[in-house]
């Protein structure tokens, strides 16, 4: 079964399918002010676990997300924090599960203790949380909505922490977007039985800060719900390690899938690092084709690496063609010049014919070769293509005005792979991994030292890897965005591109491994 189909805990809900999911759990028997009190014991629970007692300013909005602060506020006051709590709205107007909430804080502390919402509230606070709007926002912060997370941010440059409920108010939880022009900046997060697209996609994840996941009563059972039923998750082992290609007693070089590499005159670099990574994942063989200029370059880079020497594009075309190569990268390093992008094109069209059982990796200088022709690119493309372009490459592909580039980074890259019939990785700290039919997979693990020159080539290498040795492109590139994040967590400080395949092989044993 695809795991991907299942109700793994790193599924994402969008907004509407929380909602969703919310709806089928009161059906089922979870009464709606159960998951409030529950959600707002996270909060405070959350809050108690990290701080000591200081001063709490809650700020409450008019729906069930200030419903989950007033139980919030109310469990911390109870714990003996000093708590002052203020409505953006009429409390005599809150209604449903909100106003249960709000009656059962008015029950103990009474009406005066209900503050209208302003700046001067949080004045004194340490600790500020937000539980205005969440995800239910559907338009932009202005007036008074606008002045609080404006106070918010001051608060924090005073030193406060400010804890944000399900969503930080004015972040958009399904793109990672803000609503508006203002969203409040959070220390920490807390969402409810799954996260949303917008935890991970920027700006939202570092609107989130730390993004804790609170089981509140709903069941696991509501996601075989059709209107809950995940289409996105956080990449996790659980999504692709049953699929990752493990040597045999019996393998042989071949069996193990043979990877071409198509490597550049001037910048060999990228060739070299998407072969040591291609190496490193398991591929039996690698081949780098070179042109003579650079062949020496190529054959003192490594002894484990077969080196063809090609004249022309007809003997690039003719390596490429051999069947017992299974898999192809083309793109890093290979140049822009008129030469190198006909040849690019040549084996574009030469891998295409190859089919659905030949894996193709398009990355780099390919975008440039068909810059604008993205519907020529995706005649070439077979049934295992996995195309790796960070966000200019990707703009390059398709060209100034074509409707793929509208909307937000899931939705473009969801356009994309359906517009290309392909995989698509659109490189960036929120690495998204789309397949054409819609399914989408977020990297959000890898940290800032991947911002280093040649990464995206050891990417592309991991993905070639992982291709010639048999697996589907979707998983493929969940691995390879898995591996190369993990493996710039695994190295630590002063990463360098050459450092991240030689962690390769300690982060497969760790998947091998039983748990």
């Amino acid at each position: 079964m695809d795991p991907t189909a299942s109700n793994a805990p790193s599924a994402l809900l969008t907004v509407a399918r929380m909602r969703a999911a919310d709806a089928a759990a009161i059906a089922g028997g979870v009464p709606g002010i159960v998951l409030m009190e529950n959600a707002g014991r996270a909060v405070a629970g959350e809050v108690m676990a990290r701080w000591g007692v200081r001063p709490v300013a809650v700020l409450c909005g008019p729906g069930n997300n200030g419903g989950d602060g007033f139980v919030a506020a109310r469990l911390l006051a109870a714990a003996g924090w000093p708590v002052r709590l203020a409505l953006l709205g009429d409390l005599d107007r809150l209604t449903g599960d909100a106003a249960l909430a709000a009656a059962a804080w008015v029950e103990i502390w009474g009406r005066d203790a209900v503050l209208p919402a302003e700046p001067g509230v949080m004045a004194g606070a340490g600790i500020v949380i937000d539980a205005l709007f969440g995800a239910g926002l559907t338009r932009p912060l202005a007036g008074l909505a606008a002045d609080l997370v404006a106070a918010m941010a001051e608060a924090r440059g005073r030193g406060a922490v400010v804890v944000a409920v399900d969503v930080p108010s004015g972040l958009d939880g399904d793109t990672g977007c803000s609503v508006g022009d203002v969203m409040v900046r959070a220390d920490v997060t807390v969402t409810f039985f799954r996260e949303k697209p917008g935890h991970l996609l920027l700006p939202g994840r570092v609107a989130c800060g730390a993004t804790v996941v609170a089981d509140i009563g709903i069941p696991d059972s509501v996601l075989s719900t059709p209107a809950v039923a995940p289409d996105a998750w956080r990449n996790a082992p659980a999504l692709f390690a049953a699929r990752m290609p493990h040597p045999r007693i019996d393998d042989h070089k071949y069996r193990r899938g043979h990877a071409l590499v198509l490597g550049g005159a001037i910048m060999t670099g990228a060739a070299r690092l998407a072969a040591r990574a291609a190496q490193r994942v398991g591929a039996g063989l690698v081949t780098v084709v070179s042109p003579p200029a650079a062949e020496l370059v190529y054959r003192l880079s490594s002894p484990s690496q077969i080196v063809r020497p090609m004249a022309g594009g007809e003997d690039a075309e003719a390596i490429l063609a051999d069947p017992r190569i299974t898999a192809a990268v083309l793109g890093p390093g290979a140049g822009t010049g008129g030469a190198e992008q006909a040849l690019l094109r040549a084996l574009a069209a030469v891998a295409g014919r190859r089919g659905a059982d030949f894996g193709l990796v398009l990355d780099a200088d390919i975008f440039t070769a068909f810059a604008g022709q993205a519907d020529v690119l995706r005649d070439h493309l077979g049934g295992r293509a996995v195309l790796t372009p960070h966000e200019g490459e990707f703009a390059r592909l398709f060209g100034a005005g074509h409707a793929v580039l509208g909307g937000d980074k899931l939705t473009r890259a969801r356009a994309a792979a359906r517009h290309l019939r392909a995989v698509v990785l659109l490189k960036g700290p929120d690495t998204v991994i789309v397949h054409p039919d819609g399914r989408a997979v977020i990297e959000a693990g890898g940290p800032p030292s991947l911002a280093t020159a040649g990464s995206g080539d050891v990417l592309a290498g991991l993905c070639l890897g992982l291709l010639a040795a048999g697996m589907d492109a979707f998983p493929a590139a969940q691995a390879a965005a898995w591996l190369h994040a993990q493996a710039a967590v695994r190295f630590g400080p002063g990463l360098v591109a050459e450092d991240l395949a030689e962690q390769v092989p300690a982060l497969l044993m760790a998947l091998s491994s039983p748990a």
